[in-house]
């Protein structure tokens, strides 16, 4: 893969032996910005399970303290008191059936669904649309609800969900770079948190085996895990 200029120069100031603390990976990624648009702060994470296994499957939500930095599409399938619930609470696009019937014409153009129990009848057939993108309903995960109010703020507010993938990687979006350094930081200690809270009872051995950095366009940072798990656990 061809690496712009600037990519390589940023490459070469770090070194990539080296497993950095929190704070110095923020400053750092936030020192050497070279794009113009804002850049989303991922944080990638390596666990000791085996997602082959059902119960050691490792997933849940978490609301960051200061929110993501994105603006949030939130599609609710309610009817009735829900339905104005969900519409004072902000939602975006709220509906049942005729919903339903927009999403299964081909429409997706929203970010995270919700829905009441008693909506999964319409929500049900639409699950070789929304399955693979991610945007399924799922009690697992808080978005078949009838808190429809807290819910669509919590995730209008920042609340983002997180799952891991078949290599025991879990990755995430947890602020925008032009946040302060210690808003950043607090997002990624409440990531890592929930992280630690999700750990499965039939998961044997170190569970969190490493973590890395980085803003949109520039390369990874390693993170000194043991140091970042005592930060957290405090």
């Amino acid at each position: 893969m061809k690496h712009s200029k600037n990519y390589r120069l940023y490459r070469e100031k770090i070194d990539r032996a080296k497993r950095y603390s929190l704070p110095e990976a923020v400053k750092i990624i936030k020192e050497n910005k070279y794009v113009k648009f804002d850049e989303s702060v991922e944080l990638a994470i390596r666990l000791g399970v085996n997602p082959k296994h059902a119960d050691q499957m490792v997933r849940g939500t978490v609301s960051l303290p200061n929110g993501t930095g994105k603006s949030v599409r939130v599609a609710v399938f309610a009817q009735g008191e829900k339905a104005e619930e969900a519409r004072d609470a902000g939602a975006d696009f709220i509906g049942a059936e005729d919903l339903g019937e927009k999403i299964q014409g081909g429409w997706t153009d929203f970010d995270v669904a919700v829905a009441t129990p008693d909506m999964m009848r319409v929500v049900g057939k639409l699950g070789k649309l929304l399955g693979p993108r991610g945007l399924m309903p799922n009690p697992k995960t808080g978005t078949v609800t009838m808190d429809i109010a807290r819910t669509v703020k919590e995730l209008k507010a920042g609340r983002i969900e997180f799952r891991v993938d078949k290599q025991a990687n879990i990755a995430a979006s947890v602020a925008k770079l032009s946040f302060d350094e210690e808003k950043i930081i607090e997002n990624v200690h409440a990531f890592i948190d929930a992280i630690l809270r999700a750990k499965p009872a039939a998961a044997k051995g170190a569970y969190f085996l490493g973590a890395s950095i980085c803003s949109s366009m520039s390369p990874g940072l390693k993170l000194d895990h043991s140091e970042l798990l005592q930060t957290v656990k405090k």
